[in-house]
Formats: C-alpha cells, sequence, structure tokens
C-alpha cells in the first residue's frame, strides 16, 4: 500500500532512535547525580544513626539529634534510589518523583546547614541541578522517541 506525502513528512519527522531527544543529557545527569547523592544519603544516614567518630560532637540541628536526622537521611536516600530507577525507566512518574525526592532532600539540606554548612551547600546545590533537568526536559521519553 502506498503512503501518502502526508504520512512520509510525519515519519521522517519522528526522532530516529540513533539521535537523542533534547535534554536527554539532562535526564541522565539527573539519574545518574540523584542515584549518587542517594547513595551517599544512604551512606551518612548509616553512619549518623550509629553515631560515628567523623560527626561534630556537639552541633546543633534544627530538628531533635544526630540519630534522628540519619533516619531521615537514609529514607530519602532510599526514595532517591528508586526515583533513579523510575526516571532511567522513562516515564513521566519517575519525573514527578524524582523532583519530589530532590525537592525533600533540598530542604533536610538547607535545615542541616547550621551543622554541616558545606556539604549542605553542595547538595543543595546538586539538588537544584536535578529538579531542573527533570523539570525542564524530564518528559516521557517513550512518546518522544516514538
Amino acid at each position: 500500500m502506498a503512503t501518502t506525502p502526508a504520512a512520509e513528512s510525519r515519519a521522517s519527522a519522528r526522532p530516529s532512535p540513533e539521535y537523542p531527544t533534547e535534554g536527554s543529557g539532562w535526564v541522565l545527569f539527573a539519574g545518574i547525580m540523584i542515584m549518587m547523592v542517594g547513595v551517599l544519603n544512604i551512606i551518612w544516614g548509616i553512619a549518623a544513626i550509629d553515631r560515628s567518630g567523623f560527626f561534630v560532637q556537639d552541633t546543633n540541628f534544627i530538628f531533635s539529634d544526630l540519630r534522628t536526622w540519619g533516619w531521615i537521611v537514609l529514607i530519602l536516600g532510599g526514595l532517591q534510589l528508586a526515583a533513579a530507577f523510575s526516571i532511567w525507566a522513562g516515564g513521566s512518574y519517575g519525573r514527578w518523583f524524582g523532583i519530589a525526592s530532590a525537592t525533600c532532600n533540598a530542604i533536610a539540606a538547607l535545615l542541616s546547614i547550621p551543622a554541616y554548612p558545606f556539604w549542605s551547600l553542595a547538595i543543595f546545590a546538586i539538588d537544584v541541578l536535578i529538579i531542573y533537568g527533570l523539570s525542564a526536559y524530564g518528559g516521557d521519553r517513550r512518546i518522544a522517541a516514538g
């Protein structure tokens, strides 16, 4: 069956699988960064729950103590690992889940500035880049790839 010129132009307008869609690098970056921050948060959380020796002894936190923050950060790290795999699956659920987990982590990082200012600001900056990458380019890649 012959195709019409309009059908051929629609078929050629689709991005081919060998060329990445616009912003796919940002989505990959966001997935890698959220996984890296998630792993770091899990390590930090376990160390804080155990009250490891590398934490400052007389640090004041906004909420509660070091052990409570350890549990909060450990849970956030687990959510971030799940978000990274959800982002790489390509659906819009992964995008929104990644934005939500990065937002929660950014708030937690800002709340821990009095205790660890440089670490908190570094994590906050990474979370802002994750949120930008997912909000600007994190749509459903399965639909865009056709």
